[in-house]
C-alpha cells in the first residue's frame, strides 16, 4: 500500500473519532451548570445572594456572562441551587457525624457544636438567605419545609435513641425537635446581628442548658 493510499484510509477513522466526541456534548454541559453554581456558593456565603450579580457568577467560574445565561433563566436560578447545594452538603455532613457517634447523647452534643463554631456564621448566611428565597418561590418554600423536616427528624432520632439507651427521658421528641431547631435559629440570627453581642461557646450553652433541662436522665 502506497504512502497516499494510507492516508485515504486514515481519514475515515479520524472522522469517527470526531463523531463519538461530538456524541459527548451532553455531559459537558451538565458539568458546566454544575461548576457554575459551584462557583456561586462561595459568593453567597461571602456577600448574600442579593449582592451577587450574572457578571459575578460569570467570573467566579472563568466564563463569559452569555455561557451563564445559556445554561440558566437568571442569576436567581444560579443562585438559589447554590443554596440549596450548600444546605444540602451541610446537613448531611451533620447526619453523617451523628450517625457515627457512639450514643444518642453524643450526637445530639456533636449537633450543638457543629451548629455553633468560629466558621459556621459563614453557613447560616447562607441559611437565611435560604430561608428568605422562599418568600418569592413556592417551589423552593416547599424544598425548605422538606429540609426542616428532615432537621426535625434528625434530632428527633437523637432524643428518642438516647432514651432507649436510658440517657434522656423525654415524652415528647417531636416537640422537643422543634424548641430545639427553632432556639437553634434564634441563636444563629443573635450571633450574625450581634445584637446583642452573642460568643460561640455561649450560642452552644444555651442549647445545652435546652438538653440539660428537658431532657433529663431516665430515672
Amino acid at each position: 500500500m502506497t504512502s497516499s493510499s494510507a492516508d485515504r484510509t486514515a481519514r475515515p477513522k479520524a472522522a469517527r473519532r470526531a463523531v463519538a466526541a461530538s456524541a459527548r456534548t451532553r455531559q459537558p454541559t451538565e458539568v458546566r451548570r454544575r461548576l457554575i453554581v459551584e462557583a456561586a456558593v462561595p459568593l453567597i456565603v461571602e456577600r448574600g445572594s442579593a449582592a451577587v450579580g450574572v457578571r459575578d457568577v460569570a467570573a467566579a467560574a472563568g466564563v463569559s456572562v452569555g455561557t451563564v445565561t445559556y445554561h440558566f433563566e437568571s442569576v436567581q436560578e444560579v443562585l438559589s441551587e447554590a443554596m440549596v447545594l450548600h444546605i444540602e452538603r451541610y446537613y448531611a455532613a451533620l447526619s453523617e457525624a451523628a450517625a457515627r457517634a457512639t450514643s444518642g447523647a453524643e450526637g445530639l452534643r456533636l449537633l450543638i457544636d457543629a451548629l455553633f463554631t468560629d466558621d459556621t456564621d459563614r453557613h447560616w448566611r447562607m441559611w437565611f438567605d435560604y430561608w428568605h428565597a422562599g418568600d418569592r418561590d413556592q417551589a423552593f418554600a416547599r424544598g425548605q419545609a422538606a429540609r426542616y423536616e428532615s432537621w426535625h427528624g434528625e434530632i428527633r432520632s437523637l432524643v428518642e435513641r438516647g432514651a432507649d439507651e436510658g440517657d434522656f427521658g423525654c415524652a415528647d421528641p417531636a416537640d422537643f425537635a422543634v424548641r430545639f431547631a427553632a432556639l437553634a435559629d434564634g441563636l444563629a440570627l443573635q450571633r450574625l446581628r450581634q445584637a446583642p453581642p452573642l460568643p460561640t461557646e455561649a450560642a452552644r450553652r444555651h442549647l445545652y442548658r435546652l438538653v440539660e433541662v428537658e431532657l433529663k436522665a431516665a430515672g
